[in-house]
């Protein structure tokens, strides 16, 4: 929990906001777009073009976004690449995109570089919030997973600990059938955010084994792990489908394995839930480019977080939506 709320970097207010949240909703209620979200109101005089570049996590949620953008103001261009978050930080320094969709925190030479250029550092938007989820194909019947063990499978270093490296389904506690059965290993490629925070927060920055079959996007994790029985792979839980499941986790063997649920996530018990991010070139003391600033004011609204939701992700609870807005000023 503390590494999440650390994350979101709000501090108390952040965690008091979400645990609000969790408890005026019992357990087993859906998680809903917070009321006390504003409504979008239109403003006039909006037009024009921005570019995109960044995360293959918010890839479907950029699109949505600027589909609903583009109702609001047929007179506004989104053009959108979404090739991993390594490349949000080059763009927006060279000006090649005016929104870094991040699914992690920029990192402190990131972070550097575009303020030796500008002479002051990028502004975060917290937007949503992801459940980076482990899938299996949807006939394992494997019930649950320690973050130790999804290390011991996808690392050759077993930072965590587990006593043994696990490549078989059997050595992750199946029998019959299962147990002799090899575990394919799909995940994102070094560009992508998801890698660098599946590295960082599951494998304790420790390496990736030879065998992990690398994908340009979350959507052929998902697709890879689908066409294979033995497979397992990584990637924002938004790109769950019918033909995968999605493996409940504990942070150390025997401790309760959680689903990467809202409220699971709301309330720290998921071990792998993350804000994602948009950055901007924003100077300080000055309001952002309208046609960038409504966009933005569209996504923290009630209708942006609604879109948020039904995409598989987690909405921003009001008092988060609200802080993050008064940086677009």
């Amino acid at each position: 929990m503390k590494r999440f709320f650390s994350l979101l970097g709000s501090g108390l207010i952040v965690a008091a906001a979400l645990m609000l949240i969790v408890s005026t909703s019992a357990a087993a209620q859906a998680v809903k777009v917070d009321s006390k979200l504003p409504d979008y109101s239109k403003t006039s005089g909006v037009s024009g073009n921005f570019s995109s570049v960044g995360s293959d996590t918010l890839a479907n949620l950029m699109t949505f976004w600027s589909e609903a953008y583009h109702k609001v103001y047929p007179n506004v261009n989104v053009q959108i690449e979404a090739k991993g978050s390594s490349t949000a930080p080059p763009a927006l320094i060279e000006g090649a995109s005016q929104i870094g969709p991040m699914s992690r925190a920029m990192k402190s030479s990131e972070a550097e570089a575009f303020e030796k250029k500008y002479g002051y550092k990028p502004t975060p938007i917290i937007v949503a919030i992801d459940t980076l989820a482990v899938f299996v194909n949807k006939d394992n019947p494997v019930k649950s997973l320690s973050l130790a063990e999804v290390d011991a499978i996808f690392s050759r270093n077993r930072k965590r600990g587990f006593p043994h490296d696990v490549s078989t389904w059997g050595q992750a506690g199946l029998d019959g059938r299962w147990k002799n059965v090899p575990i394919s290993l799909y995940g994102r490629n070094s560009a992508s955010g998801t890698y660098g925070y599946f590295k960082e927060h599951t494998l304790e920055k420790g390496d990736y084994k030879d065998s992990v079959k690398e994908q340009p996007g979350s959507a052929s994790v998902v697709q890879g792990v689908e066409a294979e029985k033995g497979a397992i792979g990584y990637s924002g839980v938004g790109y769950r489908t019918s033909g995968v499941r999605v493996v409940p986790l504990s942070m150390k063997p025997g401790e309760p394995a959680y689903e990467a649920s809202y409220a699971n996530a709301l309330s720290g018990k998921y071990p792998l839930a993350r804000p994602l991010y948009v950055y901007v070139n924003k100077s300080p003391n000055k309001s952002l480019n309208p046609v960038v600033q409504e966009f933005l004011k569209l996504v923290l609204s009630k209708e942006g977080q609604e879109i948020v939701l039904k995409d598989g992700f987690l909405p921003l609870p009001a008092d988060i939506a609200a802080k993050e807005r008064a940086k677009l000023q």
